[in-house]
């Protein structure tokens, strides 16, 4: 262990970080996957007490970190598939005024300025029409964590369409 309290030596948090980064973890995420790996060596040594091969079980757990992070990917790109080919009729532009495909177009816009990850569930909830409680499922987040982001959002939204003086 090393003096600062992390469980994590220097050596081995870098090795962590290159297993992460070979198994394809995004770069931005690399302390996160860091941290995943941390908190499973903390409950690892709190249930079963001290590694016999700990450098092996930190690059097992890194990997299986990398996968995990991999298979969220896919699963968001998944979603991100259904939802650009569900077109329903009120999404589609038949039918509107040039005032309402410009209104469209700005929303759009500003909805492009927000995180990815608060993006995602504005979409998810007004878009693809999904309750809270389906979104926490699908990203596996509390109903909680969902509803204060889209708050967020949604606040976020309005200013940004009051600065363009859309709203």
């Amino acid at each position: 262990m090393a003096a600062t309290g992390d469980p994590l030596s220097p050596d081995e948090h870098d090795r962590v970080r290159a297993v992460l980064y070979l198994g394809g973890m995004r770069s931005e995420a690399l302390e996160d996957g860091v941290q995943q790996v941390r908190v499973k060596l903390l409950e690892q040594e709190r249930t079963r007490g001290g590694l016999r091969h700990r450098g092996a079980w930190l690059a097992t757990v890194a990997g299986r970190v990398a996968l995990d992070a991999h298979r969220a990917r896919q699963h968001e790109r998944g979603l991100a598939e259904r939802i650009r080919h569900r077109d329903p009729p009120a999404v589609s532009d038949q039918g509107r005024s040039a005032e309402q495909r410009e209104l469209a177009l700005v929303v759009a816009q500003a909805l492009e300025g927000l995180d990815m990850e608060v993006r995602r569930l504005v979409v998810l909830r007004f878009y693809a029409d999904l309750s809270v409680r389906q979104i926490a499922e699908q990203l596996d987040v509390p109903e909680g964590t969902v509803k204060s982001r889209l708050h967020a959002a949604m606040r976020s939204l309005r200013q940004r369409l009051r600065e363009t003086e859309v709203v």
